[in-house]
């Protein structure tokens, strides 16, 4: 792995300034990065620019370097799961599920970039229009997409920016999350080794106010793509004014149970949603709303399936909750915890943390006005709220500004079907939690939670634009 350096035109450029990168759990020094210059920022988009002017790839052979990409991740694959676990404190079944997630995003992206294509547009059918007259649309690449990537996934999301964007013929400027950069390093070096030509791809490395800020006012960048806060997107959608983005933003995640619900494999599930990577995921379970009738069988349920997940170490085999991102962190949602109980609200389990890890809390009894419940608390926190009916549970669910995933539990599909119309989510999944996601899927949310959508087709569709063609021959 490269140290102390950014990937520009092709090359590794060193820099006057470096970062170490911690590992989450342990606080030891897992690497170095180098930290960008304003003038290694414009030669990265310039890179960018004049490699898709002048190295535009076929389709078919985006779709060659994709799949020796995938193969270049399949064969580092020990050395990636090692960056992964240590920059971000996945446990390592997170991070082996997070590896496999990307190879799928690279195969499914390596795919698409053979099916880009526009539509026949049934022009004789207006008033008018000789027999002979055609009309079609062709989708070709945007131009420079700027990829900016979240601390909470350094592999699949990054992939899930860069893929489709080389997939759809783009060049890439991508700038990881300044806490979790290692393995975008890894891809870099893997594209470059796949045969991407220089400058298809760049990375840089900084600050949001430094870095993030001065991506966002150069206007050579065609598009933008991220992942992240609501208050971030936006500044960036302010910023980019009429170039497209893609942002997927903050959350507050809420599954419905109700009364027929299988309950048990119900908590099982929140369980794991609401606490797998710490909390740390936006369509993370955050509020559980249970029919009042079975609230109490419910809350058992989940206390003891949240009895049953081992925390601490992420590398030892059976944690299942690991650190969350910086014991900062873990300080502020403790905090919220504290000021929920001192506001009422029971804990069904302990509040401990040590350092970075915050053992799982289940809360009870909680007031509409606490911040673990009315804002987006991004730690392994869940609070249960009995609710009289459906009509109340759907009503909570969509009282937030945000609107990116929900997921409800039910043994009556006509109350299904009607719940799926009424939540307003851009997704909603029917006896599976808010956090329910597979990568091939239109990924993204409404509302404050943003708009545009991942997932490699329609990533591509996204990052290509639509040209109409009409032949009118003489």
């Amino acid at each position: 792995m490269q140290d102390g350096s950014l990937f520009i035109a092709g090359e590794w450029t060193a820099c006057a300034t470096t970062q170490p990168v911690l590992d989450k759990y342990t606080g030891s020094e897992i690497g170095l990065v180098g930290i960008a210059e304003p003038v290694q920022v414009d030669a990265a988009v310039a890179a960018a620019r004049e490699a898709f002017v002048h190295r535009p790839l076929s389709p078919y052979r985006r779709y060659e370097v994709l799949m020796r990409a995938a193969a270049g991740l399949e064969r580092r694959r020990d050395e990636v799961l090692r960056a992964l676990s240590g920059e971000t404190g996945f446990t390592m079944t997170d991070a082996r599920n997070d590896f496999g997630r990307s190879m799928q995003t690279l195969y499914q992206s390596a795919e698409e970039a053979k099916r880009i294509v526009g539509e026949m547009i049934p022009i004789q059918g207006a008033p008018g229009q000789s027999d002979e007259r055609l009309a079609f649309t062709l989708r070709l690449p945007i131009g420079v997409v700027c990829a900016i990537t979240p601390f909470n996934s350094p592999l699949n999301t990054v992939l899930h920016k860069i893929a489709p964007a080389i997939a759809a013929g783009n060049a890439v400027v991508l700038k990881p999350a300044t806490y979790t950069p290692l393995c975008a390093v890894i891809l870099c070096e893997i594209f470059e080794e796949a045969g991407l030509p220089a400058g298809l791809l760049n990375m840089v490395i900084g600050g949001g106010g430094t870095v993030g800020q001065q991506l966002l006012e150069h206007e050579g960048i065609d598009y933008y793509t991220f992942t992240g806060s609501t208050e971030v997107g936006r500044v960036i959608q302010q910023a980019a004014g009429l170039r497209r983005t893609q942002l997927e933003l903050g959350n507050i995640s809420s599954t419905i149970i109700c009364e027929d619900a299988a309950l048990d494999v119900a908590a099982g599930k929140c369980a794991n949603a609401a606490f797998r990577k710490a909390g740390q995921v936006c369509t993370s379970v955050q509020r559980i709303l249970v029919d009042e009738r079975v609230v109490d069988r419910f809350a058992d349920l989940l206390v003891e399936a949240t009895a049953a997940l081992p925390v601490g170490d992420p590398r030892a085999d059976d944690t299942v909750v690991g650190p969350m991102i910086d014991e900062r962190e873990a300080v502020r949602a403790e905090a919220w915890v504290n000021e929920a109980i001192a506001g009422g609200a029971r804990a069904l389990t302990g509040v401990r943390r040590e350092g970075p890890v915050l053992w799982p809390v289940i809360l009870r009894d909680v007031g509409p006005e606490m911040s673990v419940v009315c804002a987006e608390v991004f730690a392994p926190i869940v609070s249960m709220v009995p609710v009289p009916g459906l009509d109340a549970a759907i009503d909570m669910a969509n009282d937030t500004p945000f609107g990116l995933a929900g997921g409800i539990f039910t043994s009556d599909i006509t109350r299904a079907l009607s719940v799926i119309r009424r939540l307003r989510m851009g997704n909603v999944h029917v006896n599976d939690t808010s956090s329910s996601r597979v990568d091939l899927m239109p990924y993204g949310g409404l509302k404050d939670s943003g708009f545009g959508r991942e997932g490699p087709r329609f990533a591509i569709h996204d990052m290509t634009e639509e040209r109409l063609i009409t032949l009118n021959p003489i």
